[in-house]
């Protein structure tokens, strides 16, 4: 018996990672700051490059770097989603070989520093660890973009429940009516549209991811991501669906009963690891 095969060169894409651009604007006394990290992402015909080592369609990867320092003066760079669709558009449009470009764009906080009670006009603080983030894509098949955040800790220290869980011979968790519950959250939201208000949209669902963790009384944080999700939908009818990940950063009460001391959930031990990891994506039927 006999049988062969053929080997091809599959899917494929190259550019530069982690591009770090700092964009200030100097055109009042009152300077703004913009903070980024951007990474590209060309995909196109590049088989001669891999089979042959031919670079004659390749654009290099240090002209990627430099489009996107140029084009954070020349095109400007406020909105994280318009900055990365100028480059997107820049390299499908004016790069022959390149047939579709991914630019993910994510920006740090910076914080006016408070003088006299005023922010001060060219002094700032960095807020953190929160990220926001932007990936956008532009190909054959259209333009895409999906934003979000990252790093986003939260905590409420009460309003939150985990009991009539399944168990088996090996469960010991106990049951449990009133715990703290924190969470790192990444959130991602695909926009039906490129034609936004990107600054005012992502504040507010953001704002509202916040407010659904603080008032829903969670019987668990699967029923807590839900309504996160489900709420961000119903307000903005320009998101066409949204994936939440949140890792359970487990609080647990400390026994103080050998020191003789009561504790009603008021000192707690945090660990990092392990950890639960519940994801969901809420989309629209």
């Amino acid at each position: 018996m006999t049988t062969t095969s053929t080997i091809t060169l599959g899917a494929n894409q190259y550019g530069k990672a982690e591009n770090r651009v700092v964009r200030i604007y100097r055109d009042s006394p009152r300077h703004e700051i913009r903070d980024v990290t951007v990474s590209t992402a060309l995909r196109g015909d590049f088989t001669a490059a891999h089979l042959e080592g031919d670079q004659a369609q390749v654009l290099p990867t240090d002209t990627q770097k430099n489009t996107c320092y140029a084009y954070a003066k020349e095109k400007g760079l406020r909105e994280i989603e318009t900055y990365g669709l100028d480059l997107a558009r820049h390299f499908v449009a004016d790069v022959e070989p390149v047939t579709g470009a991914s630019v993910a764009v994510d920006e740090l906080f910076w914080d006016r520093v408070e003088v006299g009670g005023q922010g001060h006009d060219h002094t700032w603080v960095r807020r953190g660890p929160e990220v926001r983030t932007t990936v956008v894509t532009v190909d054959g098949s259209g333009e895409q973009v999906v934003s979000g955040l990252r790093d986003l800790v939260l905590l409420k220290s009460t309003g939150s429940e985990f009991a009539g869980f399944l168990t088996d011979g090996y469960t010991t968790l106990a049951e449990t009516h009133d715990r703290i519950m924190s969470t790192s959250l990444v959130a991602t939201w695909r926009y039906a549209t490129t034609e936004l208000d990107w600054d005012k949209t992502w504040s507010d669902v953001r704002r509202i991811l916040l407010e659904q963790f603080a008032v829903v009384h969670s019987k668990a944080l699967q029923q807590t991501l839900w309504e996160m999700g489900r709420a961000a939908l119903e307000a903005h009818p320009e998101v066409a669906e949204i994936s939440l990940s949140a890792p359970n950063k487990h609080h647990f009460v400390v026994d103080l009963s050998p020191f003789g001391l009561d504790n009603p959930n008021e000192v707690f031990y945090a660990a990092d690891r392990p950890y639960g990891l519940i994801e969901a994506t809420v989309t629209r039927s």
